[in-house]
């Protein structure tokens, strides 16, 4: 992304902040990996959830990166419209300095993202100043202006798409009674970091036979067999952003049961596609899928929501679902996935991932291997 790209981001998000919407606050400390890289460009990934290599502190005026010396070069090789602060003591003795420098006396922080302890140690520094400053949940601010992606941010997806369909493809026509979910899953990571991957969005779920009834099975070293589902979910990820793609394969012949499964997973989420287009509801989505499975028997194996949108997280805002309607935006990129989970016998889930533009649904998931029983 160009530097101008983040410059208008944080202008959106200074708006957001002066209007006072989701939360008032006169600067916003920024944790969230995925967050810190959509403002800043900032690109250092967190090893786990307590260490972080980095937040942003935004006011109307100023945008401060702070990050620690393993960082800095980093930071100011791919956020030159920051100010970078390199810590020399802990966080939350270093903050409340640089936050009554910026004249603050409301903290916009993401409480989906900050320990307890953390927040607790901050709180008690920060109101101890003259004057003090009050923390204030920030309620996904910058996850909602992550919803609707950019022109640029397609891109990025599609080329992500293109990559990890690549890789199904391969993966499928190597399939063979015999090997291993775990095998098939090492090979995924294989296949995708050849074509240049810089990870994966998720570990792949390599699931066969009754192990297909769980919506996420963990690779096991159970061997494929014949004329059993083999539900594979994969996905990549490339200049940041994820891809996310589901197909169910049978070595063979599947039984009459799981024809009529996956003919019904098939048929709930055309129906579903079918329905996208700019302003629908996200639960009218999950509810023209839900309900065919359900009127085809099978209600009762549909336990999760129909998608989620997909961008520098693999999961991340809208959620697909039956509860909590939201209007999907034209730019919106998000997964349609149904399933059918049968305990003891196995599952069928297919998934695609979509962009929602004024004729409708793109599919930027471009695989083909599916069955027309």
């Amino acid at each position: 992304m160009k530097k101008n790209h983040y410059l208008r981001r944080l202008g959106a998000l200074r708006h957001r902040m002066a209007s006072g919407a989701p939360a008032p606050c006169d600067a916003s400390w920024i944790i969230q990996p995925e967050n810190r890289r959509y403002l800043s460009g900032f690109e250092a990934e967190d090893t786990h959830f307590p260490e972080s290599s980095g937040s942003l502190l935004i006011n109307r005026n100023r945008s401060l990166l702070v990050t620690d010396s393993r960082y800095t070069l980093q930071a100011e090789h791919e956020a030159p419209q920051f100010e970078i602060m390199t810590l020399k003591q802990d966080l939350a003795d270093a903050l409340p300095a640089w936050v009554t420098d910026m004249g603050t006396r409301t903290l916009g922080f993401e409480q989906d993202y900050l320990t307890w302890e953390l927040h607790r140690r901050l709180n008690e520094r920060l109101q101890a100043l003259s004057p003090s400053v009050d923390l204030i949940p920030l309620n996904g601010l910058v996850e909602e202006m992550r919803e609707v992606k950019e022109p640029e941010e397609i891109r990025a997806l599609e080329a992500a798409a293109d990559l990890i369909s690549d890789v199904l493809d391969e993966i499928v026509d190597r399939l063979r009674p015999g090997m291993t979910e775990k095998e098939i899953a090492w090979e995924i990571e294989g296949l995708a970091r050849e074509r240049g991957a810089e990870g994966l969005s998720f570990p792949p779920i390599v699931a066969s036979g009754p192990n297909s009834a769980l919506p996420h099975a963990v690779p096991t070293d159970r061997r494929l067999s014949k004329n059993e589902p083999v539900i594979l979910d994969l996905g990549a990820r490339l200049n940041g952003y994820c891809s996310d793609m589901t197909r169910t394969i049978f070595l063979g012949e599947p039984s009459p049961d799981f024809k009529t499964i996956y003919r019904t997973v098939r048929s709930a989420q055309l129906a579903a596609l079918k329905e996208v287009c700019p302003l629908v509801e996200s639960t009218h989505l999950d509810a023209q899928a839900r309900n065919l499975i359900s009127e085809a028997g099978f209600g009762a194996y549909f336990g999760h929501g129909l998608g989620h949108g997909v961008g520098l997280a693999v999961h991340e805002r809208p959620r697909l679902g039956h509860r909590n309607p939201v209007k999907l935006q034209k730019g919106t990129v998000f997964t349609i996935e149904p399933g059918i989970y049968v305990p003891g016998k196995g599952g069928v889930r297919l998934e695609e991932m979509v962009v929602i533009e004024d004729s409708g649904p793109r599919i930027l998931t471009r695989n083909d291997r599916f069955y027309d029983f």
